[in-house]
């Protein structure tokens, strides 16, 4: 299984998303610090919850942190987050 399937299949079983994205954007990071051949150490991701509602946007990465806690000490190496509530998201500016 890919670390992208890792990464969804931990964040769907912990958070029951309405929403979520996850980009591998290792390619991007080729030759930087903890870049390995092959990808899977550079990810995005964008996740909307009910879980997260009346938490702080640093409890809400610390606790998709823990989900991911395995991962992050060993294969992750840069993580970078969205993680809102469905309402956050129906008041989000239209693009």
């Amino acid at each position: 299984m890919s670390m992208t399937d890792t990464i969804r299949e931990k964040l769907l079983a912990e958070f029951s998303p309405a929403e979520l994205t996850v980009e591998d954007e290792s390619a991007r990071h080729e030759g930087h610090a903890g870049a390995r051949p092959g990808g899977g150490t550079h990810f995005r991701v964008r996740i909307v919850s009910e879980a997260f509602c009346g938490l702080s946007r640093v409890e809400r990465q610390r606790r998709i942190h823990a989900a991911l806690g395995e991962e992050l000490r060993t294969q992750i190496h840069a993580l970078s987050l969205s993680a809102i509530t469905p309402a956050e998201l129906r008041s989000e500016p239209a693009p």
